[in-house]
């Protein structure tokens, strides 16, 4: 059976047995796991292992793993630190800054290749420009190269514990107040200020052989009256054409309040894929989910297949054996070098 083009949540710690059948529909691909999954790390161990056992090959597990205040995995994982301590680091000594890079992005994927996740939707490639609510410390920076230089040692790391990337806001969420959680936010920037800056971290990602990218639900309205994510300007003739990627590309939650500017929920995912995306998400929304299942029943596509077959992890040591690992010891020095960063003044 091929992967499907539709990724979903799950209501609990264990699997309802709707959940197993649903799981079996062939437009199925993906499950995003949230904190409500997540107990502790042998809870989420067995509960990925069911999730494979279903089909073959498996659906892809996912989870928002980036670090700070975006960690689905608390108890039992590494507190991972915000974006911008990295930046903060690399501000004084850009060389600690991109080994504490790499070194915490080898400790977030080995966490979660050790409890069968295949890969986190990160790294966040957005330049932090002191305007956005919903990026702010999320980002490694404000400076295009030093973002693209930081998470690019992040991402040689994440591949170093058998894990794919992906780049998110594509082609740069971080110009604008607005969240696309709450509302649609519209950047009227022109493409040659978002190619001289945003871009760049994507472009150098992408010549590095990233994986996967998410694109932002924003409007740039002096290239597209649609959000990136229902745009085939930004997706098919800027990021496969211009940029060259040949990747996976996964919406962003098609329940967000920005994406209902793409319609009714199957409207929506239909929009997506025809724009380019590989895989579109329908989170915290389950008859939502459903419409788009049925819409979606036919949507085999094996380009997209072969694309979403590369974010399976591979490998992947138990936790306990991790400790034991000389990069383990380098990742807990990282943290305590970016601990003592100085704190920013996020003013979000």
């Amino acid at each position: 059976m091929s992967l499907g083009t539709v990724m979903l949540d799950l209501g609990g710690t264990v699997l309802a047995p709707e959940e197993r059948e649903m799981l079996r529909h062939p437009a199925v691909g993906g499950v995003i796991l949230f904190s409500r999954n997540f107990e502790t790390p042998e809870q989420i161990a067995a509960l990925t292992a069911e999730i494979h056992g279903l089909r073959d090959p498996h659906i892809l597990i996912a989870v928002d793993q980036e670090g700070g205040r975006v960690q689905r995995f608390r108890e039992g994982f590494a507190r991972l630190p915000a974006a911008t301590r990295f930046g903060l680091l690399a501000r004084e000594h850009p060389v600690q800054g991109r080994r504490a890079a790499e070194a915490v992005g080898w400790l977030m994927a080995a966490e979660l290749r050790a409890v069968g996740v295949d890969f986190s939707f990160a790294p966040v490639l957005d330049l932090d420009r002191g305007a956005s609510r919903v990026i702010g410390d999320r980002a490694f920076g404000a400076n295009a190269n030093v973002v693209a230089e930081l998470t690019g040692a992040w991402v040689r790391g994440v591949h170093a514990a058998g894990m794919a990337a992906v780049a998110k806001h594509f082609p740069g969420h971080g110009g604008i107040e607005a969240d696309s959680h709450t509302e649609l936010p519209v950047d009227g920037r022109p493409f040659r200020a978002i190619e001289r800056e945003d871009l760049v971290p994507f472009a150098r990602l992408i010549r590095q052989g990233l994986e996967a990218v998410m694109p932002a639900h924003v409007v740039y309205s002096e290239l597209d009256p649609r959000p990136a994510g229902f745009s085939a300007f930004w997706l098919r003739k800027v990021l496969r054409e211009r940029l060259g990627f040949q990747g996976a590309i996964f919406s962003d939650d098609l329940d967000m309040a920005a994406a209902g500017a793409g319609g009714s929920f199957p409207e929506r995912a239909r929009a997506a894929r025809e724009a380019g995306c590989d895989m579109v998400l329908v989170c915290n929304n389950r008859p939502a989910a459903l419409e788009v299942l049925a819409a979606l029943e036919d949507d085999d596509d094996p380009a997209v297949h072969l694309r979403c077959l590369r974010m399976h992890g591979r490998g992947g040591a138990p936790g306990t054996e991790l400790r034991l690992d000389p990069r383990w010891q380098r990742a807990m020095l990282a943290l305590g070098e970016l601990e003592a960063a100085e704190a920013p003044d996020l003013q979000i």
